[in-house]
């Protein structure tokens, strides 16, 4: 079970996990409500059921992350 915990998406996010806005990610690169990517993330439904990312909405995922990383260091570049 630990070996499953450290291999889950939101274990590998821990780092950003409150610094990004989940809701706005879920928003605007899924279109999707927020409750969707949260339950995504927690592997879990809203029924307790499990839910995995296909290999589309992960490779989704790490684009929004690029693309977040991307305009981040392009607004800290603009900065005196």
């Amino acid at each position: 079970m630990e070996n499953k915990m450290k291999d889950s998406v939101k274990h590998k996010l821990n780092d950003i996990l409150l610094s990004v806005s989940w809701a706005d990610v879920s928003r605007q690169y899924f279109g999707k409500p927020n409750a969707w990517l949260y339950h995504k993330l927690e592997g879990a439904d809203h029924d307790g059921k499990p839910v995995e990312f296909t290999a589309e909405e992960m490779a989704m995922l790490k684009g929004a992350l690029t693309d977040l990383a991307d305009r981040i260091r392009t607004a800290a570049d603009q900065l005196p």
